[in-house]
């Protein structure tokens, strides 16, 4: 019997007694699609898919698309990164520290992300999760004097952490290689996003990737920017959801931002991570 049991008034659902390594019927892909826009994210429990198995349930999601960090792409799936920090013959076997501030999925291209999904491998005890700040709560709490502000506004995106651009520090974006960062570019996004099915508004990537305003000086647009992502990501937003040993979450990229943990070196963790594109027409 398959059962969803919220984790928060907030966001997040646990889902039991659903086996997604065989591919879901209509009903099926659309009783979770429903549990991911109305909570944010979805863990599934007790999984153990393979790779081919992994990219299968997420092209039900979507396109999946490799992530630009080609370096720790999987052997089998280029679809799935690795993310572990764990090190063979003296190098890493994955990303170790991957967006450890609050950020979107793949806000810094032009196609955005609709969800993440991740598959955890071997991870420690808690803590250990990723924490989530439900973005559509947070815009409807503010005055409507913010709101009518920030009405149309677009702003500018690039890869990276406009809050940390020291590449020796663990809370840097993953540094790009010369190769990886020519195929990364400026592209624009509204501030404010419908979300691209249930029609919610959401604040969009407000921290994290986006660096500007158009038509806005850039300190003014900072101090605005930084002054939403403060709001956006106070405790009353959030959840921080820790892993299992085969928990599967998806999460949405259009209701939520996402800050990974900055994890013990010393103790073993790998998680595999496939970002899936919105489908066409969406």
């Amino acid at each position: 019997m398959t059962l969803l049991t919220p984790l928060s008034d907030v966001l997040g659902a646990r889902i039991d007694g659903l086996d997604v390594s065989a591919p879901l019927d209509a009903h099926q892909s659309q009783w979770l699609a429903d549990a991911l826009h109305r909570h944010g994210f979805i863990v599934l429990k007790n999984q153990s898919l393979t790779p081919a198995e992994m990219v299968t349930f997420a092209k039900q999601w979507g396109r999946p698309s490799p992530h630009v960090i080609d370096t720790f792409h999987h052997p089998q799936d280029a679809n799935i990164l690795i993310l572990s920090n764990v090190f063979k013959d003296g190098k890493p076997t994955g990303l170790v520290d991957a967006g450890t501030y609050f950020h979107t999925d793949y806000s810094y291209l032009d196609d955005v992300a609709r969800c993440t999904i991740l598959h955890a491998q071997d991870v420690p005890p808690a803590p250990n999760g990723t924490t989530f700040a439900n973005q559509a709560k947070a815009y409807a709490d503010l005055p409507s004097g913010m709101k009518e502000k920030i009405k149309g506004l677009v702003v500018k995106h690039h890869y990276g952490n406009r809050d940390n651009l020291d590449k020796q520090s663990r809370s840097v974006a993953s540094v790009l290689n010369a190769e990886q960062a020519q195929r990364v570019n400026w592209v624009r996004h509204p501030l404010v996003r419908p979300h691209p099915f249930t029609g919610q508004l959401a604040l969009y990537a407000v921290s994290g990737s986006s660096f500007g305003i158009e038509g806005m000086p850039d300190d003014e647009a900072l101090d605005l920017l930084r002054e939403l992502a403060a709001h956006a990501t106070q405790d009353k937003y959030c959840y921080t959801n820790n892993y299992e040993n085969g928990d599967v979450i998806v999460w949405d990229n259009a209701l939520l931002l996402h800050s990974a943990p900055l994890i013990d070196l010393t103790r073993p963790r790998t998680l595999w991570r496939v970002t899936v594109l919105n489908p066409q027409g969406h």
